[in-house]
């Protein structure tokens, strides 16, 4: 992949030599003559890990970009209309959106949103279909329900994740897709829950190719959920220890065998910054097909609005892993 080598540190060698150095962040720093608690995950006392686990607390205009998701979306909705509105499986929330493009016989991009494993619409991250359906290709984004309306259980939105990727593949000549080229991209906990959709047995659970997934693009999630289960997110997601196994994808590798680009920006929290690097350098050091790339000077939220671009990290990462050209 061809990045501009001013803004972007592409590979894992530059990327580690990146974290060597010490990749620059954004963020608090603890108050003159405050005491530093137990260490409770790496070097990070409780409030340091609640905190690298809080994007809030990176992202001081935090309300101002996810406002612009929603923005961006009518806007783009206003210029080429609606979507196709589907159910992916009988009850209310199980419904995807299909931008499609005019080209037949397309390839098909699912992306799964963010949020922090709380709800937010689908309909807010609609805003990259146009690069995506200008180059040729379907946009799919799937709706799924809350940690919070499953009670503190992530497995419900995996199972959802799942089915409604199953469901896109199963469906895709009834809005004029090719079900041999499904891509998929996630962000934040989307990023999560995509990665963990990788290890799904597609043969085996759907009857479908294993190799569904022809490439992945994931951004600024987390692939080891054992330090989010000790930050404040235990508060609202209710951790076991089959939750942590089996969702934490990093510990699964021998089952990835999807094309990977890992992403994230240089203003993010230090954990999400080092989960990425970390879940790269473990996918090369078993072989595994991934890129790894850095955004300098993007935040956590900033780095969802490059999907949109064909000149930003994450749109342009998608275009030459789907092999497209934007028009």
């Amino acid at each position: 992949m061809k990045v501009d080598r001013r803004t972007v540190l592409a590979g894992i060698s530059v990327g580690i030599a990146a974290a060597a150095e010490g990749t620059a962040f954004a963020g608090p720093s603890p108050a003159a003559g405050s005491e530093k608690g137990p260490l409770v995950w790496l070097n990070m006392d409780q409030k340091e890990l609640d905190d690298a686990y809080d994007q809030s607390k990176y992202a001081p205009n935090l309300q101002q970009i996810t406002r612009r998701y929603a923005s961006n979306s009518n806007a783009m909705r206003a210029r080429l209309g609606e979507p196709k509105r589907l159910d992916y499986g009988p009850t209310a929330i199980e419904r995807l959106e299909v931008y499609s493009t005019k080209r037949a016989n397309a390839p098909i991009h699912i992306h799964i949103h963010g949020g922090a494993w709380h709800q937010r619409p689908a309909a807010e991250y609609a805003f990259p279909a146009e690069m995506l359906m200008n180059a040729g290709a379907h946009y799919v984004v799937p709706d799924f329900i809350s940690v919070d309306e499953a009670n503190g259980d992530l497995m419900p939105m995996v199972d959802q994740v799942r089915r409604a990727i199953a469901w896109t593949a199963r469906h895709a000549k009834d809005f004029g897709g090719d079900a041999g080229r499904i891509y998929l991209s996630g962000f934040s906990s989307g990023a999560h829950l995509a990665g963990v959709a990788l290890l799904t047995e597609w043969r085996g659970d759907f009857d479908l190719p294993d190799n569904l997934i022809k490439g992945a693009v994931l951004s600024s999630g987390m692939s080891d959920l054992r330090p989010v289960r000790l930050s404040a997110r235990s508060k609202y997601v209710h951790f076991t220890d089959e939750m942590e196994e089996r969702l934490s994808t990093q510990r699964h590798l021998a089952r990835i065998n999807t094309p990977l680009v890992l992403a994230h920006g240089t203003y993010e929290t230090p954990e999400f910054q080092r989960q990425t690097r970390d879940f790269a350098a473990a996918l090369k050091a078993a072989n595994k097909p991934v890129q790894y790339l850095v955004n300098e000077n993007y935040n956590h939220f900033e780095m969802m609005e490059t999907f949109a671009s064909p000149y930003g990290l994450l749109g342009r990462a998608v275009l030459e892993q789907m092999q497209l050209r934007s028009t």
